[in-house]
């Protein structure tokens, strides 16, 4: 096997990706992990839990938690708009809504096409982030859902 070879093997197949916007800027998410996007539907808050978790929702007779996605990732809040999405993950085979500016698409990334994050931000916002691509729209920034929240912080949208 020549190196170049072995590299290509290294690099993988590409993967499925959901894209939203939030805060004009475009960020990408494991499609797998993505169960279902919804429009904007009533979230019923909840006392007494962290800023970023908005409320609750009830998604065919489940109760499945929202969580702020400007919020979690410091960004300026907004009101939501006809564009809004709530986007269901599935994090340690728990369902829980991310709500978004709006989804764009799925696309295609591979492995090779994705540069380490920049080393910008603080922990709490940069352990999330997985790396970055280029489009022709511009920058993608891909999230690791599995690090968007701290085991303490998943440990409260659980028992929420």
């Amino acid at each position: 096997m020549t190196t170049s070879d072995s590299q290509s093997k290294n690099q993988g197949p590409s993967s499925a990706f959901v894209t939203f916007s939030l805060a004009e800027e475009t960020y990408a998410i494991d499609v797998l992990q993505v169960q279902e996007v919804l429009k904007l539907t009533d979230i019923a808050p909840v006392p007494g839990v962290p800023d970023f978790i908005l409320g609750i929702i009830n998604l065919r007779g489940d109760v499945v938690t929202v969580i702020d996605a400007r919020r979690r990732m410091a960004l300026p809040d907004r009101e939501p708009d006809d564009a809004s999405r709530i986007v269901i993950i599935d994090v340690d085979n728990q369902n829980v809504g991310i709500l978004v500016d709006a989804v764009a698409e799925v696309v295609q990334i591979s492995p090779d096409a994705v540069d380490p994050a920049p080393a910008v931000g603080n922990d709490q916002t940069s352990r999330f982030i997985l790396g970055v691509t280029s489009t022709e729209e511009g920058l993608t920034i891909l999230i690791d859902l599995n690090k968007l929240l701290s085991d303490e912080e998943w440990s409260i949208v659980r028992d929420v």
